[in-house]
C-alpha cells in the first residue's frame, strides 16, 4: 500500500464516536496524549491495515510514526515489530536505532506497550543492555516506560535480573503509569521466579509505590498480599 492508501483505508474504518472515547480515553490527567488526535479505530482494526502495510519501506513507516494520528502512530509501530519479527540482522538493526531515535513520537502507553518488548527487548536479548539504564534514568516518561517494558522479553526467557534492576531504579519515579508499568513486569517475573520476586517485595514493600506493590501482588494469596499491604511480610 502506498502512504495515501494506508490512510484512506485508516481514514474510512475510522467511527468519530469511538474517536471520542479514545480521546478521553487516552489521554491522562496529567497532561500525556493531550495533543493526540484520533479517528476511532480499534486495535483489530488497525492489525487488519497492518496486513496489507507490513512491507511498507521505512520513509513510510517514519511518516506514519511522525503523525498527530494516534493510530497512524500505532500502525507504524505494529509494523516495525512484524519487519523486525522477519527481518535479517541489518534490517533488525535498523529498526531499533530507528525506534530509539524516534521516542518522540512513542508517546502513550499503549504505543510503547505494543512495541518496546519485541523491538527493544528482543534486540539486546543477547547484546549489552545498558541503553535501559540509560533510558531508566531519562526525563521522558516514555523513555522510562520503554526501559521496563523492553525487560518483558527477558522475563519470557527466564532472566530477571535487569526487570529488578530496573524497578529498583524506577521505585521513586513519580509518574502513575511508571508504577503500574514496574508492577506489571515484577508480576510476570514473579512467575518465572516466585522467591526471587518475594525477595525483592520483603527488601522494598515499605517504599514501593501503593500502585505497584498492587499490581506486583495481584497472584499472589490473599493472605500473603494482605501481608505486604500491611508492611508485615516476611521471607518463609
Amino acid at each position: 500500500m502506498t502512504l495515501k492508501e494506508i490512510r484512506l483505508e485508516l481514514n474510512r474504518l475510522g467511527e468519530p464516536v469511538r474517536a471520542k472515547f479514545s480521546q478521553r480515553y487516552f489521554t491522562g490527567r496529567s497532561g500525556y496524549g493531550a495533543d493526540d488526535k484520533f479517528i476511532g479505530l480499534t486495535v483489530p482494526q488497525v492489525r487488519a491495515v497492518l496486513k496489507r502495510a507490513v512491507d511498507s519501506p521505512i520513509e513510510v513507516v517514519l511518516v506514519l510514526l511522525k503523525s498527530p494520528i494516534h493510530e497512524e502512530r500505532l500502525l507504524a509501530l505494529l509494523i516495525w515489530v512484524r519487519q523486525f519479527a522477519k527481518g535479517d540482522t541489518t534490517l533488525r538493526e535498523q529498526i531499533f536505532r530507528s525506534y530509539l531515535e524516534h521516542t518522540k513520537w512513542i508517546n502513550n502507553w499503549d504505543l510503547v506497550d505494543a512495541s518496546a518488548r519485541d523491538i527493544v527487548g528482543a534486540w539486546l536479548a543477547d547484546k549489552d543492555r545498558k541503553v535501559l539504564y540509560r533510558l531508566v534514568k531519562s526525563p521522558s516518561l516514555w523513555e522510562r516506560r520503554i526501559a521496563i517494558i523492553a525487560t518483558h522479553y527477558f522475563i519470557r526467557e527466564k532472566e530477571l535480573q535487569d526487570t529488578f534492576a530496573l524497578s529498583e531504579i524506577l521505585l521513586t519515579d513519580r509518574e502513575d503509569l511508571i508504577h503500574k508499568a514496574v508492577g506489571w513486569m515484577l508480576r510476570e517475573a514473579g512467575k518465572r521466579d516466585l522467591a526471587a520476586l518475594e525477595r525483592f517485595l520483603v527488601k522494598h514493600q515499605q517504599e514501593m509505590p501503593r500502585t505497584t506493590l498492587r499490581y506486583a501482588i495481584e497472584k499472589l494469596p490473599e493472605k500473603r498480599r494482605q501481608e505486604y499491604l500491611s508492611g508485615t511480610a516476611r521471607l518463609r
